[in-house]
């Protein structure tokens, strides 16, 4: 559930954000194999490791809420990661034990990845009423719809991090506020998409020269929505610019 203040975010002032609904570690280590094009069974752990710990701080940025699972992997991570720093000595233990310090973790992805790619395909089936309908009277031909590629919260955030590096700093000599809460930005996205026919780019979302914070307070409002079901995030093909339309 997401749980707003009156204002958005600010020092002192903060808006929390929980993902109850969204992905856990495993999928974000996924995503980031994904991502890197790594083989999932040699995972070089160092870089996965980095790239891990600098999404939890874009996390914290947002002030999501993050919930134990990921920090209990963020140190599984670094455990590993120092296990394979430590130089292997002549009839140590390692050797004696011939394990890999991924082993566990591979196994882990592994597994899931499959219970994601069964669950995926049960998914894609066609069930009465859903997808298949008897027409009963001639129906008028409808617009193209788009192809679509369902995205994760990581694409997400990824893209969140494109829009925060264009944006300029903020300058300090101004001391007024922008006065704009969640439900106001939420209710602005809203009509945005509802004036448009087809979906808008991601980043279109976000107007020039927009300040920090109602970049911020713009994609927690985005995060909402898709919460709610009542926009679909998605892209053209993999690996291709984020867009967004009303269900």
């Amino acid at each position: 559930m997401m749980t707003p203040d009156d204002a958005a975010p600010e020092e002192g002032h903060a808006l929390t954000v929980r993902l109850d609904m969204f992905e856990g570690p495993l999928d974000l280590l996924l995503h980031l194999i994904k991502k890197n094009r790594l083989n999932i069974a040699d995972i070089p752990i160092a870089l996965i490791t980095e790239q891990y710990l600098d999404y939890l701080k874009l996390m914290k940025v947002l002030n999501l809420d993050v919930a134990g699972e990921y920090l209990l992997m963020a140190a599984t991570l670094l455990h590993i990661k120092s296990r394979m720093l430590l130089p292997v000595t002549e009839g140590g233990a390692e050797e004696e034990e011939g394990v890999d310090p991924r082993a566990e973790l591979v196994r882990r992805l592994m597994e899931y990845q499959q219970y994601k790619e069964a669950a995926a395909e049960l998914e894609d089936r066609p069930l009465l009423d859903r997808d298949v309908f008897t027409r009963s009277f001639p129906m008028e031909p409808e617009e193209t719809e788009e192809e679509r590629v369902e995205v994760s919260l990581f694409e997400l955030l990824e893209a969140f991090r494109g829009v925060l590096e264009r944006a300029k700093l903020e300058t300090f000599h101004e001391v007024s506020l922008e006065p704009i809460t969640l439900e106001e930005k939420i209710q602005e996205v809203l009509s945005v998409l509802q004036r448009e026919k087809r979906s808008m780019a991601f980043h279109t979302l976000f107007p020039d020269l927009s300040s920090r914070r109602i970049i911020v307070v713009t994609f927690l409002a985005i995060l909402e929505l898709v919460k709610m079901k009542a926009i679909r995030v998605f892209q053209a093909s993999a690996f291709e610019p984020i867009r967004v339309s009303l269900v």
